[in-house]
């Protein structure tokens, strides 16, 4: 089987899963270009807790972890099979890191199905969720990373849902399509590190603009995932560069696929504001 890509999607607002817009229409474009997973991990900003799970039900639920946003996108479900073999796959993959059965809990949250709703529209692709320990260091996230690396070999695409930048009490409502300078000078030094030498991602944490940009980890660590993932296999290309709102960047990375089904890697369309009491983002 040959080997499955990764990908890391900077996934900005969950109104990205009703709309088609810039970054929208670049996930598509990577979707349809995909080879067929066998099964999909997905590692999202949105289960951030104090444990390491993985969901292990045949039909995880869809969770509509927001407030404030339009019926539409509290209505929609994506419908995607579990896969428990696949579950447990992961589980002896991190050994000698303990990882859990979540056979109830959780279920795909907006992190996750926002991207697989353009990725995937299909919903028929059994999808996984790994959860992010809170209590844990960087390097910790960044050495799961490497050992989901393997899942690769059986058919298992690893995605990664986050923010490389992402500080929502600096967000300027009033400007869509905007980027502070520490945003973008953070974005671009992650940009260059993941050319470089991903396995030495958490060098950034040394850059100036690094407690603006990353003032809380759960955005920020999705990447270090997909960075140990690429550790041993070479450079993360980006394939959409863009920002929303001052102090959100919606860069994509990717390894192991042809990235010349996205026309660009420069800005991409934003999306349209969004009320300032939507911040669940």
């Amino acid at each position: 089987m040959a080997q499955m890509p990764a990908l890391f999607i900077g996934h900005g607002s969950p109104m990205n899963t009703l709309e088609l817009n810039g970054f929208t229409r670049g996930w598509r474009a990577v979707g349809n270009t995909l080879p067929r997973p066998r099964a999909i991990v997905v590692v999202s900003a949105h289960w951030f807790f104090g444990a390491t799970a993985v969901t292990a039900m045949e039909r995880p639920r869809t969770i509509h972890d927001f407030y404030g946003f339009p019926p539409e996108l509290s209505a929609f479900e994506y419908p995607t099979p579990g896969a428990p073999d696949v579950a447990a796959e992961v589980v002896e993959a991190l050994k000698p890191i303990w990882c859990g059965l979540d056979h109830d809990q959780w279920g795909l949250d907006h992190g996750a199905w926002s991207v697989l709703a353009h990725l995937f529209p299909d919903a028929d692709i059994p999808v996984v969720q790994l959860s992010i320990n809170a209590l844990k260091p960087m390097a910790y996230h960044l050495d799961v990373g490497r050992k989901l690396a393997a899942l690769r070999e059986k058919g298992i695409l690893i995605l990664g849902s986050g923010n490389v930048v992402h500080n929502l009490r600096r967000v300027e409502w009033d400007k869509p399509d905007s980027a502070f300078d520490w945003a973008e000078r953070f974005d671009d030094a992650v940009m260059e590190q993941l050319a470089v030498d991903p396995a030495n991602i958490l060098s950034v944490a040394q850059h100036p603009d690094y407690e603006l940009a990353v003032p809380t980890p759960d955005h920020f660590i999705p990447m270090v995932y997909v960075a140990g993932v690429a550790s041993e296999s070479g450079p993360l290309d980006p394939f959409l560069k863009g920002y929303a709102m001052g102090s959100l960047s919606m860069t994509c990375y990717a390894i192991g696929m042809d990235l010349s089904c996205v026309e660009a890697k420069g800005a991409a369309e934003i999306p349209e504001d969004v009320p300032a009491d939507q911040t669940n983002i």
